[in-house]
């Protein structure tokens, strides 16, 4: 059986996401114990992230990545950009952080753009993903942080399981051979590797996550 182009992503970077899991920030997160400005530091370090592959997806002219950009809403950046504006008014700034890894990863998605424009779907797949999963998180981010509605959590809110369907659906579309699938996997990993990077200097200074006594 040949593999889909979302099985290949999904199985090809499954180490990785689950290393993403275990860091000392999520569990944080999960614990209810996050500091507010590392929340919000993610924010900012995504929002620098995103607003540059946004743009690069706006502005390709490689066929399958435009059709698969103009098909459905997936902007993000203004839900970011909402939360942000909601915990500035609070007075909650982000912590600096993380701020390098996110230059270095937008740099990347921009070399990317110009050198192989179809391998920004594997960094849209990673990023996409990642909402899908924080939904599941907003229910922590709001006791701990006592948001109300939507307020702070508009960016993790926006995955549910229809739109990733609807997303991997096209993907599908979009990475019809083994060679396109290959080059978005590399960038999937490429992706991971840079949201590690920034993961890791959110977790600096947290108490490292608890291990299960055998």
């Amino acid at each position: 059986m040949t593999a889909t182009a979302t099985g290949r992503l999904r199985t090809g970077t499954r180490a990785r996401h689950d290393a993403l899991e275990t860091t000392a920030f999520a569990t944080a997160l999960l614990a209810g114990s996050l500091p507010l400005d590392r929340y919000v530091a993610q924010l900012a370090a995504y929002r620098v992230v995103l607003r540059t592959l946004e743009t690069e997806l706006s502005h390709t002219t490689e066929p399958a990545v435009a059709g698969l950009w103009t098909a459905e809403d997936l902007r993000k950046v203004p839900l970011i950009e909402r939360d942000l504006r909601h915990f500035a008014a609070r007075g909650a700034s982000p912590v600096r952080w993380p701020a390098a890894a996110a230059v270095a990863f937008a740099g990347e998605i921009r070399t990317t753009a110009v050198a192989e424009p179809l391998s920004l779907l594997g960094f849209l797949y990673v990023l996409e993903g990642s909402t899908l999963g924080a939904r599941y998180l907003s229910r922590y981010v709001t006791g701990a942080y006592g948001l109300h509605g939507t307020d702070g959590i508009a960016y993790y809110a926006s995955g549910d399981r229809a739109r990733w369907t609807r997303f991997t659906t096209r993907l599908e579309e979009a990475l019809t051979g083994p060679a396109a699938q290959t080059r978005a996997l590399a960038a999937a990993d490429r992706a991971y590797h840079h949201t590690t990077r920034i993961t890791e200097a959110l977790s600096a200074d947290l108490p490292p996550p608890q291990r299960c006594a055998s």
